[in-house]
């Protein structure tokens, strides 16, 4: 009887560990799904600020054909279409298109003191800032449901269960490196 009792108390305490932790992968996985769609969010409201100031620089800067085109060409797919790695693909070019752009911007005093200008230039600054503090969240999440499924022995109930391990945002090697504004594009 009581070798009975030890094994139904061993039973129901891998049972409840099981249960506890596969509760546990699924929360972390919910957790990085709401941090991608926090992201996504903002950079959805870039991609749609991007044609306003393009539009709105074209007619100061003529001669920064060659950038305005490529952030035009990057802003030219249907974001909506986009898979999740595409949307970070994209945005981590544009984030590199935009510095460069804003920072030619800066030769242009007429420009700056456009006030349309003006107006996009701060609400693409705020969304920048909002997209860098969505990102750390991003991979906070992420990097918290990673340590799950690599630490023992949640390990295996997340393989047992297929909950994946999730990809870290990274900015690229080319946003790494300053900015190189050049008037010859």
């Amino acid at each position: 009887m009581t070798s009975i009792l030890i094994t139904c108390g061993v039973i129901i305490a891998i049972a409840t560990f099981v249960i506890g932790a596969y509760n546990n992968g699924v929360r972390l996985r919910n957790y990085v799904k709401e941090a991608f769609s926090t992201m996504d969010v903002y950079m959805k409201k870039r991609w749609d600020l991007i044609p306003n100031l393009v539009e709105t620089v074209k007619g100061y800067a003529s001669h920064e054909k060659g950038l305005l085109e490529q952030l035009t060409q990057l802003r030219s797919g249907n974001y909506s279409t986009m898979s999740d790695a595409q949307k970070l693909e994209t945005n981590s070019e544009l984030t590199q298109v935009l510095t460069r752009f804003m920072a030619v911007a800066e030769n242009y005093p007429d420009l700056k003191a456009n006030q349309n200008f003006m107006q996009l230039s701060d609400e693409l600054s705020a969304v920048e800032a909002d997209i860098a503090n969505a990102r750390k969240y991003y991979n906070g999440t992420v990097r918290e449901l990673n340590t799950f499924l690599e630490v023992f022995p949640t390990n295996m109930i997340g393989s047992m269960f297929g909950i994946q391990r999730e990809k870290m945002f990274e900015i690229s090697e080319s946003e790494r490196q300053n900015v190189k504004v050049s008037f010859n594009d």
